[in-house]
């Protein structure tokens, strides 16, 4: 096994990444913040409604997708000319001074919806500067041949942290009103920074380094190095499509098909639950096997499968019956995503990374959420059957991206 390059040290054969120490700060750095995450979701989401009506909070919750979508591109131009780790901690600081200015604002005095507001679009502009840098991070701290175990290990960290903030978030408003969840959320955020400060970084090579130019010189210089790709290319619009076809459905979706089965919130939790525990499966079978072969193929296999599941999940009249479909999705829909990610980074070469993270995680991050009012429309008007077709074929259209390019589907990992 080759000897890896840290800050220009010979540090031997790399340790596999649940063993590396390097990788288990950076773990731990992100648990917290995604944790951090959930708690400043649940927190803001309680004040909001608290503060106005249900469509509103629901403006005030989904606001900070705008600057997420118009920023997230110039945010991986900053990551692959700062370095991930720089803009990841810098961010990171920013976004835990923000939520504890809210709770501040919370203890002064009541705060409107347009307060409340504010403070979500300031935080979708960090998040815009933050995300594709964190997304960055894990290909510059291990070997190539370990990409796969990190993508497990920061599946596994979501899922925890989805599990764990809406109750600490609880816990929180329990103990301090909403100002005490808002500090919850900035704590959390800000344990992230020592850890942070003790990651070891790799230095790009001499051959991988690039002149800084203008901001949109270097956006669409990534651009072109995505679309000139033969493996980057039909990746990134697969996981696009799959995102588009997604979120929609698993989020505000589900609700409303809860809600017309009369299951019920605990019927509703059950099928997230069911969801959760086939994404974390998946998570946990790439973490501890570290490598499919033909990565690939298999994305896109598992990928229209996934998207075969979503379809069938409005067609399913039982609770049980629906909950172990959401478990099927969940561990389809999280290998490709898995393995997309690992794939990704394998391929985008060290000194785009940034950039192309961002263009990846764009529809995820600021697209798809702008579309919950369009799925909440569209099942109003037809039901929930055919717009979780609908949705169910954009994700399939993905899946045949992928196998139908043949540079991706006998796309291996390292």
């Amino acid at each position: 096994m080759a000897a890896t390059v840290v800050r220009g040290r010979t540090t031997g054969p790399p340790a596999p990444a649940h063993r590396d120490g390097n990788v288990l700060r950076w773990l731990g750095a992100y648990t917290s913040s995604a944790v951090g995450d959930n708690v400043y979701y649940f927190a803001l989401s309680w004040a909001a409604v608290q503060s106005g009506t249900p469509a509103q909070a629901g403006v005030v919750t989904a606001v900070s997708a705008v600057p997420r979508a118009v920023l997230m591109l110039g945010g991986g131009v900053l990551a692959d000319r700062y370095g991930p780790r720089r803009v990841v901690i810098g961010s990171s600081a920013v976004r835990a001074l923000l939520v504890v200015a809210a709770a501040t604002l919370l203890l002064a005095t009541s705060p409107g919806l347009w307060a409340l507001g504010a403070v979500a679009v300031v935080f979708g502009v960090v998040d815009a500067v933050f995300l594709p840098a964190a997304g960055a991070l894990p290909a510059r701290i291990t070997a190539p041949g370990q990409l796969a175990r990190v993508q497990g290990l920061r599946a596994l960290a979501t899922r925890l942290a989805n599990v764990l903030g809406g109750p600490l978030g609880g816990l929180g408003i329990a103990l301090g009103g909403t100002a005490g969840a808002f500090g919850c959320a900035a704590l959390l955020i800000g344990i992230s920074l020592p850890l942070l400060l003790a990651v070891r970084v790799g230095e790009l090579p001499p051959d991988q380094r690039q002149e800084r130019g203008a901001v949109v010189a270097e956006l669409r210089d990534g651009l072109r190095h995505i679309a000139r790709h033969p493996v980057l290319r039909p990746l990134v619009l697969c996981i696009a499509l799959g995102d588009l076809g997604f979120v929609g459905p698993m989020n505000l979706g589900l609700t409303l098909l809860a809600r017309d089965r009369g299951w019920g919130s605990a019927g509703m939790g059950l099928v997230l639950a069911g969801f959760g525990a086939g994404a974390g499966l998946a998570a946990l079978l790439l973490t501890v096997r570290g490598r499919v072969p033909r990565a690939g193929l298999v994305t896109g296999c598992v990928a229209v499968a996934g998207s075969v599941a979503i379809g069938a999940l409005a067609r399913v009249p039982s609770m049980a019956g629906a909950a172990a479909v959401a478990l099927a999705i969940g561990l389809l829909v999280g290998l490709a995503g898995t393995l997309s990610g690992a794939l990704l980074q394998a391929h985008a070469g060290p000194a785009y990374i940034g950039r192309v993270t961002s263009a990846a995680t764009l529809v995820s991050f600021g697209v798809a959420p702008l579309t919950f009012p369009v799925v909440g429309w569209a099942v109003q008007q037809w039901g929930t059957g055919p717009v979780f077709a609908v949705c169910a074929a954009v994700c399939a259209s993905g899946g045949a991206v992928a196998l139908a390019s043949r540079a991706l589907r006998t796309a291996e990992l390292p």
